[in-house]
C-alpha cells in the first residue's frame, strides 16, 4: 500500500505545542484518505520548536495531493498549537511543502495548499477554487473593518486585543515585550518621580539631564551636549525623529512678515532675504495643523499650552541648516512676535524649545501613528480580506505586516484612548491627538507615501544644495531596493499588464484600501485599482517601505528588512530573488557604515540591518 513521510514543523514561541490530538488527512486527485493520529508511542509529540516526521500508509493511491488536512481534538484541556509547516514525501520520492505559520486553537482545523503561490486564474480544479473562496469568506467574517473615532482610517473592528483572530495577536514573549518596552518608557521618563517637574516652573534647563538621565548611547549624548546650539536645531530637521516636514522656501508667507533687516545679520552671501528665496537657501517649517487644536484640560492642576508656530530656516556657506527666525502663532501682530538669533539667548532658546514641542506632537500623531501604524493596519486588514494565503501578494506582504494591528489594537487600549498614556503625559491629549489625525486626513496621499515624489514636493531633492539630508539619502537607497524586489517578484507571477488587471483578488485588496482604509476620498490619490505591472510593483513598494524603512526612520527600529523566517515562498526563482534583494540591502548598509565612519553625529536608522519588517517588531 503507497506510504507517506509525513514531516511537522512546531513553532519556537513560548506555549507554541501542544498535547491535544492531531490527525491528518490528505485529499488528492484519485482519491482521500482515511484520518490518521499522528501519534508515536512513548514520545512527547509536537513538543515547542519540534520537527516530527510520521508514516502515514494509505489504502490506495490517491494521486496528486492538492489539499493537506489537519484537525485538532483536545485531550485534556484545550490546548492552542502553533504550526509552521508540513512536508510530505510521496511514494514516489517527491517532496511537497506545505505552509502554514497559523495557531490551530480549541477542536480547530486547517486546510494547507501546497506552497507554490497561485493565482485566481491559474486554479482550475473545483476543490481548489472552493478552498480559495472559503478561505476569504472566513477571513472576511474575522477581519470586519470599524471606526475607532470619526475621520480616523477605519481599523480592525475589536475592543481589545483579545478580541482579534489567534493569528495576528502577538505571541506571548511580544506581549511581554509590548508591557516591557511601555515599562521601560515611564521608567526612562520617571514618570512617576519628576512630574511635579511638568506640573511646575522649572528652575534650570539642566532639569532636562534628570529626566533623561537613564538614556545612553552616542547620539542622544550628543544631542544632550548640543541641544542649545542652532546647528544641532537645524540638523534634527533633516535627520532627527521627524525629518519630513522642512521644505524649501519659494515664497515668504504673508502670515510669516520676516525682513531682510530682521535676519541680515544671519544671512552670509550679502544677499536680501528675497535673493536668498530665490537661490534656493531658505527654507521653512510650518506647524499649521496645530491651530487651534485643543490642548490638555485632563487634569485640572495643570495648565497645559499648544503652539502653531513657523520656522524659517537657512543654509549656510557651510551648507548646514541653522534658524534664523520664528514665530509662535499662525497670525503676525504686535502679541506675535518674530523670535531672532540676534534675541537675548533665553528668548531665542525657548522660541526653539516652543517649536521643538510642537515638532515633537506633529511627529508622534502625524508622522509616526498616523502615517506608519495606522496607514499599515489598512494594509493589513485589506491583504487578510482579499487575499488568501496561496496568492503571491499575500505572501509577500504578510511579513511586512506582522503584528501591526495588534500593537495598533494594544495603542487604542492604552495609549491614545480616554485616560491613555496621551491623556497623561501628551499637551495635545485629552482629545486634541484626535482632532490633529482628523485633519491631517486630508494631506494623506498616495503620493505622500512614494518616498521620492514625497522629497520633491518639499523641494529636497538636491543632493548638491543638501548634503547633509541623510533621512533623504538612505531612504532612497532603501526605496530602490525594495522597488527593485517587487518588481521581480511581479515579474514572475504576472506576465503582463492585463494578467494584473484581470486579477480579481489584487483587485479587491487594492479598492478594500481606497474605500475603506482611505474612507473612499478621491482627494488621497489611491488607486480604486492597479493596471499594470509597473503600477502595482510600485504599490507594493509603497506598503513595504511604509511599513518598514519609514517607521525605523520615524521610530528607530531593530530588526533586519529582507529577512523572512516564515518561509511562505517555496518557488526557486522568488528565493533566488530575495537572496537578491539581501544582498542588495547589505551593500546599502556597507555604504551607510563606510559614510558613517567619518561622522561625529551619524545617522544609521535607515540603515537596512536595523530595519524592522514591519511597524510591530
Amino acid at each position: 500500500m503507497p506510504s507517506y513521510t509525513v514531516t511537522v514543523a512546531t513553532g519556537s514561541q513560548w506555549f507554541a505545542g501542544t498535547d491535544d490530538y492531531i490527525y491528518l488527512s490528505l485529499l488528492g486527485s484519485a482519491g482521500c484518505s482515511e484520518k490518521h493520529l499522528l501519534d508515536k508511542p512513548f514520545y512527547n509529540d509536537f513538543e515547542r520548536g519540534a520537527v516530527d516526521s510520521y508514516d502515514v500508509t494509505v489504502d490506495e493511491e490517491l494521486g496528486e495531493i492538492q489539499l493537506v488536512k489537519i484537525e485538532k481534538r483536545k485531550y485534556w484541556l484545550h490546548d492552542d498549537w502553533y504550526l509552521k509547516y508540513i512536508t510530505l514525501k510521496t511514494p514516489h520520492g517527491d517532496y511537497i511543502e506545505f505552509p502554514c505559520y497559523r495557531w490551530i486553537t480549541g477542536d480547530g482545523e486547517v486546510v494547507l495548499r501546497d506552497g507554490r503561490a497561485k493565482l485566481a486564474r491559474d486554479d482550475q480544479i473545483h476543490i481548489l477554487k472552493q478552498h480559495r473562496r472559503k478561505e476569504l469568506e472566513t477571513r472576511q467574517k474575522q477581519y470586519r473593518w470599524m471606526e475607532w473615532s470619526p475621520g480616523f482610517p477605519l481599523s480592525i473592528d475589536a475592543k481589545c486585543h483579545k478580541d482579534l483572530p489567534r493569528d495576528i495577536q502577538f505571541d506571548s514573549e511580544k506581549g511581554v515585550d509590548f508591557v516591557l518596552n511601555y515599562s521601560k518608557a515611564m521608567e526612562n521618563l520617571f514618570i512617576n518621580r519628576f512630574m511635579h517637574m511638568f506640573q511646575s516652573s522649572w528652575n534650570d534647563f539642566a532639569d532636562f539631564e534628570k529626566i533623561f538621565v537613564k538614556i545612553s548611547n552616542t547620539i542622544s549624548e550628543r544631542v544632550m551636549n548640543h541641544w542649545q546650539e542652532d546647528l544641532m536645531f537645524g540638523y534634527q530637521f533633516l535627520n532627527g525623529c521627524n525629518p519630513v516636514l522642512i521644505r524649501r522656501c519659494t515664497e515668504l508667507p504673508e502670515k510669516f512678515p520676516v525682513t531682510t533687516e530682521m535676519v541680515e545679520c544671519s544671512l552670509e552671501r550679502q544677499l536680501s532675504l528675497e535673493q536668498e528665496v530665490q537661490q534656493g537657501n531658505i527654507f521653512i517649517v510650518d506647524f499649521e495643523l496645530l491651530d487651534g487644536i485643543d490642548a490638555n484640560k485632563t487634569d485640572p492642576c495643570t495648565l497645559q499650552f499648544l503652539a502653531a508656530p513657523i520656522c524659517l530656516l537657512y543654509k549656510n556657506l557651510a551648507n548646514k541648516i541653522v534658524p534664523i527666525a520664528i514665530q509662535l502663532s499662525q497670525i503676525p501682530g504686535d502679541e506675535n512676535p518674530i523670535f531672532l538669533p540676534s534675541d537675548a539667548k533665553y528668548d531665542w532658546l525657548l522660541a526653539k524649545i516652543w517649536v521643538r514641542s510642537s515638532d515633537f506632537h506633529v511627529h508622534q500623531t502625524i508622522t509616526h501613528l498616523l502615517r506608519t501604524h495606522l496607514v499599515s493596519e489598512v494594509f493589513g486588514i485589506a491583504m487578510y480580506r482579499q487575499l488568501p494565503a496561496v496568492h503571491p501578494i499575500f505572501k509577500l506582504l504578510v511579513a511586512h505586516v506582522r503584528y501591526t494591528i495588534a500593537i495598533n489594537t494594544k495603542a487604542r487600549e492604552q495609549l491614545i484612548c480616554e485616560c491613555g498614556l496621551f491623556d497623561k503625559a501628551n499637551a495635545t491629549g485629552g482629545g486634541g491627538h484626535v482632532q490633529m489625525v482628523q485633519r491631517a486626513m486630508k494631506d494623506l496621499t498616495y503620493a505622500s507615501l512614494c518616498f521620492p515624489e514625497a522629497i520633491k514636493a518639499r523641494g529636497m531633492e538636491s543632493k548638491e544644495d543638501i548634503p547633509y539630508y541623510f533621512y533623504r539619502d538612505d531612504g532612497l537607497l532603501v526605496w530602490e531596493a525594495i522597488r527593485m524586489f517587487t518588481a521581480e517578484v511581479v515579474g514572475i507571477y504576472y506576465e503582463s499588464d492585463q494578467v494584473v488587471e484581470e486579477d480579481p483578488e489584487l483587485q479587491d485588496f487594492v479598492n478594500d484600501v481606497y474605500l475603506y482604509g482611505m474612507r473612499g476620498r478621491k482627494s488621497s490619490g489611491f488607486p480604486k485599482s492597479v493596471k499594470s505591472r509597473e503600477q502595482l510593483s510600485e504599490y507594493l513598494t509603497v506598503v513595504i517601505f511604509t511599513a518598514s524603512a519609514q517607521h525605523a526612520a520615524v521610530n528607530f527600529g531593530q530588526l533586519f528588512l529582507g529577512m523572512y523566517p516564515e518561509e511562505h515562498f517555496i518557488e526557486k526563482p522568488v528565493k533566488e530573488a530575495i537572496a537578491r534583494f539581501r544582498k542588495n540591502l547589505e551593500a546599502i548598509v556597507s555604504v551607510i557604515a563606510e559614510r558613517n565612519k567619518k561622522k561625529q553625529l551619524p545617522y544609521y536608522y535607515l540603515s537596512p540591518d536595523r530595519i524592522p519588517n514591519s511597524v510591530a517588531i
